[in-house]
């Protein structure tokens, strides 16, 4: 664990030597201040600027579970969390003033309680170097989280990122999985030369779902129980978009190279201390894109829980997009997910193949996906079939997608 402190202590304090990942042209997440859909409303003075924005995501899907966790004596079906969805409604508005404040907020109708207040913060950045944001915004971990929402390759993030991992104990309260998402929190960051970048930020550790501060003092640690992360970043040919897939970004070379990592102090109901580290590498060039991510995460049970025994998990994903059209761009996914820690042995394969289709001029994209969910290395069945309890087998996601 000492080890794992001084990590994340040495990334923090390089972090200001360094850089965090920029673009001026998607400051929000969702729709950029200078794209062409929608409009945009700004004084004569050119000092404040405000763009109201909208994105639709609806899907039709098919989810085919095998017979392990099914228990036949209550009619449970092979098919299973099926028909249509609407994962984001997004109405929100950006803008900027006096040239220093990027501001945005963003209001989720898909969702429910404390996400329905997807995103809310205001960024204050006097120059390129050094900038600070507070409010409720991505946190600084993990290229398919940091792409913005409606340019990722497929309809839905890896499931090494979004799954939650099992541990051997009946602790319903425990349930982490390596992506962070959305916070509430205050991060520095800024860019160095369009090439060098750092994200250093303090969260709560609680996700997008809660908005209310309800953290407290560690008291193994003895210092507040939130969520401390920094991100690394290295772009060699300037700002890369965070972009999976751009028809109007047909003739770039862009690449970016980062390291992240991150410590949730009592996360997880006061239960677990979650360390997590991430290394990633992405690419446009021209028709093509490349991305790569590595990640891994360590549970340690807080002196309460009289657990002495941590928990190591691990996964990644390899995937590339080409764009066969202008138009129409292919897509192969490969994900892996040492979802039952180390001890245990074994890990999820999750191939992939999708298909996204742009329709020009009227800011409508359409996308589709296949993805496998295998199992392999497993040491027991039973060990094999746990695995994958929760998850599809086969998997078929079509999604429709709108932006103004």
């Amino acid at each position: 664990m000492n080890k794992i402190i001084l990590t994340l202590v040495f990334m923090l304090a390089c972090a200001p030597t360094i850089f965090a990942q920029y673009d001026a042209d998607t400051e929000n997440g969702v729709v950029s201040l200078v794209d062409h859909r929608g409009f945009t409303f700004t004084t004569k003075k050119g000092d404040f600027l405000f763009k109201p924005y909208l994105l639709v995501q609806t899907t039709a899907n098919y989810n085919y579970y095998d017979d392990a966790g099914l228990d036949p004596a209550y009619n449970q079906d092979n098919v299973a969390n099926s028909g249509f969805a609407i994962p984001y409604a997004v109405l929100g508005f950006t803008g900027k003033a006096f040239n220093i404040v990027t501001f945005n907020l963003s209001i989720n109708a898909a969702s429910s309680g404390g996400g329905i207040l997807q995103q809310a913060w205001a960024d204050i950045r006097p120059k390129e170097e050094i900038g600070v944001k507070i409010g409720k915004f991505k946190t600084p971990f993990s290229h398919a989280y940091l792409t913005t929402l409606g340019e990722t390759l497929f309809p839905v993030l890896p499931t090494s990122l979004t799954s939650a991992v099992i541990l051997p104990y009946s602790l319903n309260a425990v349930t982490p999985h390596i992506g962070t998402g959305f916070d509430l929190g205050v991060e520095v960051h800024g860019m160095i030369k369009d090439k060098f970048g750092y994200q250093v930020g303090i969260f709560n550790g609680t996700g997008g779902g809660i908005n209310t501060a309800t953290k407290t003092l560690s008291d193994d640690w003895h210092i507040p129980s939130l969520l401390y992360a920094a991100r690394l970043t290295y772009q060699p040919f300037g700002v890369m978009p965070a972009s999976q897939g751009d028809p109007r970004r047909l003739n770039s070379n862009k690449m970016l190279i980062g390291l992240s990592g991150s410590m949730n102090v009592e996360s997880e109901n006061e239960s677990t201390n979650d360390f997590r580290l991430g290394l990633e590498w992405s690419w446009i060039k021209n028709r093509w894109y490349f991305g790569l991510e590595a990640y891994y995460m360590n549970v340690g049970f807080t002196k309460r829980q009289k657990i002495n025994t941590s928990y190591n998990y691990y996964g990644g994903y390899a995937q590339v997009g080409y764009f066969i059209t202008n138009k129409l761009q292919g897509a192969m996914r490969y994900d892996f997910f040492e979802r039952n820690s180390t001890k245990k042995g074994g890990f999820l394969n999750m191939p992939a193949v999708g298909a996204n289709y742009f329709f020009d001029g009227i800011n409508l994209k359409l996308q589709a996906m296949y993805q496998y969910t295998g199992r392999t290395g497993h040491a027991r069945q039973m060990d094999r079939d746990e695995d994958n309890l929760g998850l599809a087998t086969s998997s078929v996601v079509v999604m429709a997608q709108y932006t103004f």
